[in-house]
């Protein structure tokens, strides 16, 4: 599915390179391995070929998607999560940056901003907003091939409230 020099994104850790394809021999006989280098962190990560589709490795969003992210991020309609307790929201969020997916990451950010507005988050919350920010900054601004401060500075203008 990816050859050497893609860009992939690994759910929760952003965007990697697929440094090179290698096999491995392994108690279940040989296998092949993808070594991604995690642009953010420089974090090297050696993951299996058949588990790609189990972790949730996945392509970078294409362009035709970005219209959705915004609306997302332009949704500003009240929070539903704002009744519940701090650590269930926290699992919640957690589990939509770790399934990897662009709209669900996008909605994490949008409803710990909206949560910002009313009320001073949490330490986990802040980082929370910091990481889900993160991922869609470093995606999004390779996605329209644009720096990353000025995809910041776009989405910062966006979530304005």
């Amino acid at each position: 599915m990816f050859k050497v020099g893609d860009l992939a994104v690994y759910p929760a850790h952003g965007v990697g390179i697929i440094q090179s394809i290698e096999k491995k021999e392994t108690s279940s006989g040989k296998q092949a391995f993808y070594i991604i280098k995690i642009v953010e962190t420089g974090a090297i990560i050696m993951l299996p070929t058949s588990n790609i589709e189990a972790v949730g490795l996945r392509r970078i969003v294409d362009k035709a998607v970005l219209p959705k992210v915004y609306r997302i991020l332009k949704n500003k309609k009240e929070s539903a999560t704002d009744n519940q307790t701090w650590n269930r929201r926290y699992r919640e969020y957690m589990e939509k940056i770790k399934s990897g997916c662009v709209m669900e990451v996008a909605s994490v950010m949008r409803e710990l901003y909206l949560l910002k507005s009313s009320k001073e988050l949490s330490f986990g919350e802040r980082k929370m907003l910091d990481i889900a920010k993160g991922l869609l900054v470093k995606e999004l601004a390779i996605t329209k091939n644009i720096a990353e401060e000025k995809m910041e500075k776009e989405l910062n203008k966006i979530m304005q409230v």
